[in-house]
């Protein structure tokens, strides 16, 4: 008998397609996807972690979205529990309207989302300019699930949607690779940057 996440969905049958991401993606069969910080002694070791562990704990702070530092998860922030029922209600709305696994789904959102080059900025002569440079895998990851987090709670702040139901269409916005996905439009402004900086 093997596990399934939240004794609904099976974890063995869904496969990582971008070759990249494949060690990233951690879809291991778990019950309950919460390991109580077991896995934060090494930065790396949040591999170790079930993918939609990495999406729970994004959600509960997703970070500051422009230099005022708008923290634009304050209502959810630190409560797992919270997050953990939002995370459910996700899947289950994600289940409803596309047939699917709504795992399956989550994973194509995160290779659809997550970019393949960045921009940092060199000095050279005392001037700075901006490079292109290849982004990390687990770089890719994180700013894949940040940015659906950031999308999903900007949509859903003072509105009458539920962020349950911004995350649910974010991310199927996101498998389905729309410019209307907040993830992939930002993606594909990154790339833009990365392609005019090399």
């Amino acid at each position: 008998m093997t596990l399934k996440l939240f004794d609904r969905w099976d974890l063995t049958q869904i496969e990582v397609k971008d070759p990249g991401l494949k060690n990233y993606i951690n879809l291991s069969p778990v019950l309950v996807p919460r390991s109580g910080g077991r896995n934060a002694k090494y930065p790396f070791y949040k591999n170790k972690s079930n993918i939609v562990e990495r999406l729970m704990n994004h959600l509960m702070i997703s970070g500051h979205k422009g230099k005022k530092h708008f923290i634009s998860s304050g209502a959810y922030g630190g409560k797992s529990h919270t997050a953990f029922n939002i995370i459910e209600k996700t899947l289950k709305l994600i289940e409803e309207r596309t047939k699917k696994n709504p795992i399956e789904t989550l994973v194509r959102a995160i290779e659809n989302a997550a970019p393949r080059e960045e921009i940092t900025t060199i000095e050279y002569g005392g001037a700075k300019y901006p490079q292109a440079v290849d982004c990390a895998p687990q770089r890719r990851v994180d700013y894949a699930l940040r940015m659906m987090v950031q999308g999903a709670a900007h949509k859903a702040f003072g509105e009458k949607i539920k962020v349950e139901e911004s995350l649910a269409d974010e991310i199927m916005k996101a498998a389905a690779c729309t410019n209307a996905s907040n993830a992939v439009a930002k993606k594909l402004e990154l790339e833009r940057q990365a392609d005019a900086a090399r």
